[in-house]
């Protein structure tokens, strides 16, 4: 019996199995989102469009904004289609720059509905990073795009917040959810983190900060607050929309801001961007 090996699941040309993309259809830029419909918004703000694809839940396309070449991948919720649109993006880049841009649920009392929240790093309560690093591992975002968020939040003059995430494998049991019929086991979780310090709760960026870490790559998240679990808070749909117009704004805004931060510290010939 043949061992399926990770590259025999490629196919020929190098296509990504799950993706459906080969080397070229992506941008060294690449911006996730969650929702497959997410794509459409932010294409919008796209000046041109030189590809676009879809396959199984994973929805791509290509094309410049304000001059930067960049991709936004659709990979559906959750830590698993995280980690395979990580590695196989990773796959068929040379040194890929992500940036999640997605929705989350406050902890603190300071976060009003419609602000965004960008992770310094992220508690891996999920079991898919387990099988690449060992539980001491940290899951930190890149510095470099943690203030390139800040700088472009201020630039757009959204509301924004720094500070730690919590990544769940799910969005009931896992997050402290209880409904009828469904006990759990931690209902008080979210209190837990909340005198932790922990910021906000997603279901992706753990998994996404591991894997860049690990192949050397950089990693961001910002996030809007759709709910605010300590006020018992939850946007409506118009506050959601505008919070999320917002997160795809600032997002977006990162990229040329990195770009100018690579350029400053080629020519100083530093290793990582300083403000000077």
């Amino acid at each position: 019996m043949t061992k399926l090996s990770a590259t025999t699941v490629a196919a020929e040309g190098n296509r990504q199995y799950h993706l459906d993309c080969k080397p070229g259809d992506l941008a060294e830029n690449i911006l996730m989102v969650g929702d497959p419909e997410r794509v459409k918004k932010v294409l919008t703000r796209f000046e041109s469009v030189r590809f676009q694809h879809s396959h199984r839940e994973y929805v791509v396309a290509t094309g410049l904004f304000q001059g930067v070449e960049l991709s936004v991948l659709a990979t559906g919720m959750g830590q698993d289609t995280t980690e395979i649109a990580v590695i196989e993006s990773c796959q068929i880049t040379k040194s890929p720059t992500f940036i999640r841009c997605g929705s989350s649920g406050a902890l603190q009392p300071e976060p009003k509905l419609g602000d965004l929240a960008i992770s310094q790093a992220s508690l891996r309560l999920d079991k898919t990073t387990y099988y690449y690093v060992p539980d001491s591992y940290p899951a930190i975002a890149d510095t470099e795009v943690v203030l390139a968020l800040a700088q472009s939040c201020k630039q757009n003059a959204a509301p924004f917040h720094v500070g730690l995430t919590a990544s769940a494998p799910g969005f009931f049991g896992p997050q402290g959810r209880e409904l009828p019929g469904f006990p759990i086991r931690f209902p008080e979780l979210p209190n837990e983190l909340a005198r932790c310090g922990v910021m906000n709760f997603e279901m992706e960026t753990a998994t996404l900060f591991t894997l860049a870490k690990l192949r050397g790559v950089r990693a961001g998240a910002i996030c809007a607050i759709f709910g605010n679990r300590s006020q018992d808070q939850f946007a409506d749909p118009t506050e959601r929309e505008k919070a999320e117009a917002r997160c795809i704004d600032a997002a977006l805004q990162a990229f040329p801001i990195l770009q100018k931060m690579d350029a400053q510290k080629n020519e100083e010939g530093t290793p990582i961007w300083t403000p000077s």
